[in-house]
């Protein structure tokens, strides 16, 4: 009997009918079988009470299948189909990509890029990297930096000697050893508008084992970079000189520097700036052992 009253409970689905430990059975094995259906209408009850209810049926119409549901812009696809389409739409706009290729080409650089818009076939790229060798590329500006030292001796060892810079002879007792004047300042503005050019430095273009250069003063250097300067149609825009040196003091002597820097440069003074450091006492430098230099020059289009 109370196994029927369990296979009631479970036609009727209902919790209250459920069977009870009361109900239980004194045998063994009975029990063992009641325990183990009232766990099992325990399962079925929950499930039932998750099961989510049940979706009608998809018109007739509409092709079966886990696609089937044709979503909105896109047309339904099912499993009777042959093969897929390839072709995605294009989400880009005309506009973002007319942008886009607008951004492209202006970002090309110019030397791959003929007048009439079309690429320049390898062979004249190769002539463009050729001609920059010899000539520099046209840019708006351009920006050097030079650098120098030079080896001071005591004028009672080497009375021949003296300390020029920027063309300014300064009373020291001791002189710049080098195979023209000396100039130190002079050699590093040299050496700042032919890195700006990018031609070779100083040493290549006025070499000290060539005679003609023995005992030259700097300024001759300094008109021969300029010219070349101009050739490639730049001129100064502004330079900046920081001299090294820990004697003598240089403050007293800037505005002839300066000044000379300006005339042999050809630019206004508003230009060019001049300034001295010492080097702490440290190493050669500071030691009065020797002098240098750095410039910093930018050359704009003329």
């Amino acid at each position: 009997m109370d196994l029927l009253r369990w296979r009631r409970s479970q036609q009727l689905g209902a919790t209250a009918n459920a069977p009870r430990a009361s109900d239980c059975p004194s045998s063994r094995s009975t029990r063992r079988s009641f325990r183990r259906l009232a766990r099992a209408h325990t399962h079925a009850h929950l499930a039932r009470r998750r099961r989510r209810p049940s979706r009608p049926p998809p018109p007739a119409s509409f092709p079966r299948g886990p696609r089937a549901r044709a979503r909105p812009g896109r047309a339904a696809r099912s499993r009777d189909t042959p093969e897929r389409s390839l072709e995605k739409p294009a989400r880009t706009s005309q506009t973002t990509m007319s942008a886009f290729a607008m951004s492209a080409s202006a970002a090309r650089p110019a030397s791959r890029v003929s007048p009439g818009g079309a690429r320049r076939p390898p062979a004249a790229r190769g002539a463009v990297r050729a001609r920059a060798g010899s000539k520099s590329m046209q840019l708006p500006f351009r920006v050097g930096h030079g650098f120098d030292l030079h080896r001071l001796e005591l004028l009672s060892e080497m009375p021949d000697l003296k300390l020029i810079l920027g063309g300014v002879e300064i009373a020291h007792d001791r002189g710049c050893v080098a195979h023209s004047d000396g100039d130190v300042l002079l050699h590093c503005v040299v050496d700042a508008i032919t890195g700006a050019l990018g031609l070779p430095d100083i040493g290549q273009l006025f070499p000290d084992n060539d005679p003609k250069w023995k005992g030259c003063t700097s300024d001759v250097f300094v008109a021969e970079a300029c010219r070349l300067m101009r050739e490639e149609g730049y001129e100064i825009g502004n330079i900046d000189c920081t001299i090294i040196a820990q004697r003598p003091k240089i403050s007293p002597h800037k505005p002839a520097i300066k000044a000379n820097l300006c005339k042999m440069l050809g630019c206004e003074e508003a230009a060019v700036n001049v300034k001295a450091k010492t080097h702490e006492k440290v190493d050669s430098l500071g030691e009065n052992r020797s002098i240098a230099c750095h410039t910093v020059v930018m050359l704009v289009k003329a």
